[in-house]
């Protein structure tokens, strides 16, 4: 089954932490934005096998509901 990871807010990705062919747990932290000086760590949904990172350390400008993340 395949899950999408979406931004949450608007903002900035500060660091992603995980690539494709990395295995995840639920509740994993998969990557962090950068929300008005605050972090918001976005968390794997799911446990699996991680499909495609659309997103990258440093990017600015990143609206809510892209999809970042897909577990497989």
């Amino acid at each position: 089954m395949t899950t999408e990871v979406l931004t949450s807010v608007p903002g900035n990705i500060w660091k992603v932490l995980v690539e494709v062919g990395d295995e995840v747990n639920e509740g994993d932290v998969l990557f962090i934005m950068e929300v008005m000086k605050s972090e918001v760590n976005h968390n794997a949904p799911v446990s699996g096998t991680i499909s495609q990172v659309n997103i990258s350390n440093d990017q600015e400008g990143v609206n809510p509901g892209t999809v970042a993340v897909v577990i497989e």
